[in-house]
């Protein structure tokens, strides 16, 4: 007898699959080259500010 049946894992599996997926659709992989690119936008200094 265990803590959770068999079903759990099975959706708690597919749930973070199908979770997964949605994210990754979300960013729109294939407009980015790669997956950092697709997460973070490129680095921009800030201008300098003179007194």
């Amino acid at each position: 007898m265990g803590l959770f049946k068999a079903d759990f894992y099975r959706f708690l599996a597919l749930g973070f699959a199908g979770g997964a997926l949605l994210v990754l659709g979300g960013l729109g992989l294939e407009r980015a080259t790669s997956l950092s690119d697709g997460i973070v936008p490129a680095a921009e200094a800030a201008p300098a500010i003179q007194h």
